[in-house]
């Protein structure tokens, strides 16, 4: 069960092959700690969005739904929604778009058993997690328009993906929790001015990894050891 008195997080998920709806209730049940509850899931938006579904704090969506590709509708269930997209589809290009358009994560179903539960968590705590599949995405893209950011907005961009808190972040850097945030938010608005917008959390990590100021482990790993410490508290 649970850690007592810390609520489960609650996933909807759209995908329309049964035995992939199997292997998520299985990995679910294996988590130890059952961090993860599926409340609703379907082949659809439409048929998962309503319900418990429409308030759960996750939605897990495939990109391949009856055939046709959904990459479309990420971008406006993203703007309502926090969404992890979960598909076989490995192409570097596509995790791109599906980041950029606001996705919290992008995990491919070869990797799910070992990363579902840990990206489903940190989507819902709005912490930037990066999967392998998404690591290789960012290290791979090529595209040369890197933005000057200052020493200041580098470090303050480095605490926050390090899984920190804004608040955080200013008293690391000695700061104002609003100083902190306009170095966050500079950083982002130089990035779209560069023509490689990071809108979200996970779109600007992706820019960031892209340009060598954090690697993907570095963020695996702090969540990875902020986990252990609660657990030793």
């Amino acid at each position: 069960m649970g850690e007592p008195g810390v609520a489960r997080v609650t996933v909807a998920i759209v995908d329309d092959h049964p035995v992939v709806l199997e292997g998520v209730q299985a990995w679910l049940d294996r988590d130890p700690d059952r961090r993860v509850e599926l409340v609703a899931s379907g082949p659809t938006v439409a048929d998962v969005c309503v319900g418990a579904g429409a308030d759960a704090d996750v939605l897990v969506v495939d990109l391949n739904l009856g055939g046709a590709s959904a990459i479309d509708q990420i971008a406006d269930l993203a703007a309502r929604r926090r969404v992890v997209v979960f598909s076989q589809e490995m192409d570097e290009t596509v995790i791109l778009t599906v980041l950029e358009s606001g996705a919290s994560a992008y995990l491919t179903k070869n990797e799910g058993g070992d990363y579902f539960v840990d990206t489903v968590v940190a989507a819902a705590q709005d912490r930037a997690y990066v999967t392998p599949s998404s690591a290789g995405a960012m290290w791979a893209d090529t595209r040369p328009a890197r933005p000057d950011l200052s020493k200041q907005e580098r470090t303050a961009l480095r605490l926050w993906f390090e899984g920190m808190s804004k608040a955080s972040v200013a008293m690391r850097m000695n700061i104002s929790v609003h100083t902190a945030n306009q170095y966050i938010n500079r950083a982002r608005i130089k990035y779209s001015k560069a023509g490689r917008p990071g809108h979200t959390k996970a779109a600007l990590l992706a820019r960031a990894i892209e340009d060598g100021l954090i690697r993907p482990e570095e963020v695996r790993e702090y969540h990875s050891m902020a986990r252990l410490n609660r657990e030793e508290e």
